[in-house]
């Protein structure tokens, strides 16, 4: 299992949003101009880049070669450092629901795979489910991006069941 640190107020702050995990996700497997990230959340790019700008200098972007655009532009590509799956953040934990929602909402009901699943374990089973899923994601970040691969995501959430005692 991967040990994760504690986030530091100001990363804490930077996940704190669902649009900031949006553009996380959206370059993840590639590097992405301001303005193709924009065209991908249908967002304005000027209210973008202050999401990329506080992503890059908490070190979750990585700002690649500046390369020309169309008609001699300059353009910066940016890439997601990964930082995100070292660290731990329960300030997080809403954004990330709220990411999710918007990003399954996108998507065909009949492509999304989910299950629920009501558990009575003990604290010592309930520690080694964790554990073990903890677990087999790490294993997954870990491998190497397949550039012939299909790009999907994973959303994982434990919470007491509020439906019993």
């Amino acid at each position: 299992m991967t040990a994760r640190r504690d986030a530091t107020d100001e990363e804490a702050r930077a996940l704190a949003s669902s649009l900031r995990l949006r553009i996380l996700r959206a370059c993840l497997h590639e590097s992405r101009t301001n303005k193709e990230i924009a065209a991908i959340l249908g967002r304005d790019p000027a209210s973008v880049l202050h999401h990329v700008r506080t992503l890059v200098r908490t070190g979750f972007l990585v700002a690649e070669e500046q390369r020309r655009g169309t008609r001699g532009s300059r353009e910066i590509p940016y890439r997601a450092s990964r930082k995100s799956w070292a660290i731990s953040t329960p300030s997080q934990d809403r954004a990330m629901i709220d990411t999710f929602l918007e990003e399954v909402a996108l998507v065909p009901a009949d492509q999304v795979d989910s299950a629920r699943l009501g558990l009575q374990l003990s604290a010592e089973d309930m520690g080694e489910f964790r554990d073990r899923l903890r677990t087999l994601l790490d294993d997954f970040a870990a491998r190497p991006d397949d550039p012939d691969g299909e790009a999907w995501s994973v959303f994982l959430s434990i919470h007491p069941d509020p439906n019993q005692r």
